[in-house]
């Protein structure tokens, strides 16, 4: 039995387009629907029942599309939003980017003292916090916001001084004591993977860097033939929705996806017309 409906996608803005990149190598017969809320981004600065009122909104309109399941590409709707997307449809596969990357965490933690970079929305909420606990109850977890990221990836910003000079602010109080650093850090925001170079060269190769693009995709391909059945296809594609700056999705989203985005695949949407399901 095999299921074409695509599977929906969602982030803020263009970040999660390094969700989208995992779970395409990670299933390449399936047809993605990403929409990324360009004109309300970052959603990392703003209250929590604000960003659960987006991901509402936002998954209305992947379901009007006929998705079959939902993947929410973006740390900071994770932490706030998912238990109110599960409690509106209790029915639909929907997993967040947080519980694989936790549990990704804990598995390579040999010291047990991890960390975890992410929006200042993200570690407001605590999810990360209280997912690595609820795995490794003996762990000693510090948060970092690092919104500065969100902004110098979207600009391509992603190596050179300005870029390890926010890294070392970051990181370096961190990771300055090897006897109490961590051994694990948390890229904690889609947005960070780009970055993940000039990270390295300030935390070294000793830590190991824990991207929860890679574990979504393989918590996505566990569903297949349990809850979810596959496109039976031999190539997938993706298609894309944003609610602003189409041209500009265009030209940046490479960097995060990795691959060309054709203009004519890109569609506009408005979210606050569609609002959310009573």
């Amino acid at each position: 039995m095999s299921d074409t409906q695509p599977i929906g996608v969602f982030d803020s803005g263009i970040g999660g387009l390094t969700v989208l990149r995992a779970l395409a190598e990670r299933l390449p017969g399936e047809d993605f629907l990403y929409l990324g809320d360009t004109a309300r981004l970052p959603y990392g600065t703003k209250t929590a029942a604000t960003v659960e009122r987006y991901a509402l909104q936002a998954v209305e309109v992947l379901l009007r599309r006929g998705v079959k399941a939902i993947v929410v590409a973006c740390n900071t709707a994770s932490s706030a939003a998912l238990p109110a997307l599960t409690a509106a449809h209790p029915l639909l596969p929907i997993i967040g980017v947080i519980e694989p990357g936790a549990a990704a965490a804990v598995a390579a933690t040999r010291s047990g003292r991890i960390a975890v970079l992410a929006t200042e929305g993200t570690v407001r909420g605590g999810a990360y916090q209280r997912e690595i606990l609820k795995r490794l109850p003996g762990a000693k977890v510090v948060a970092v916001p690092a919104t500065l990221f969100v902004a110098l990836a979207e600009e391509g910003w992603t190596e050179g001084l300005v870029a390890e000079a926010a890294a070392r602010r970051y990181l370096e109080p961190l990771f300055a004591d090897a006897a109490t650093a961590p051994d694990v850090l948390v890229l904690g925001c889609t947005h960070f993977p780009p970055l993940a170079g000039v990270i390295r060269s300030v935390i070294g190769d000793s830590v190991r860097i824990v991207d929860s693009a890679a574990t979504t995709a393989a918590a996505l391909a566990r569903l297949m033939g349990t809850r979810l059945q596959p496109s039976g296809q031999q190539d997938g594609a993706s298609r894309f929705l944003v609610t602003d700056g189409e041209e500009r999705f265009a030209r940046v989203g490479p960097v995060f996806l990795g691959g060309a985005i054709r203009p004519e695949a890109i569609e506009r949407v408005d979210l606050v017309a569609v609002g959310a399901p009573d």
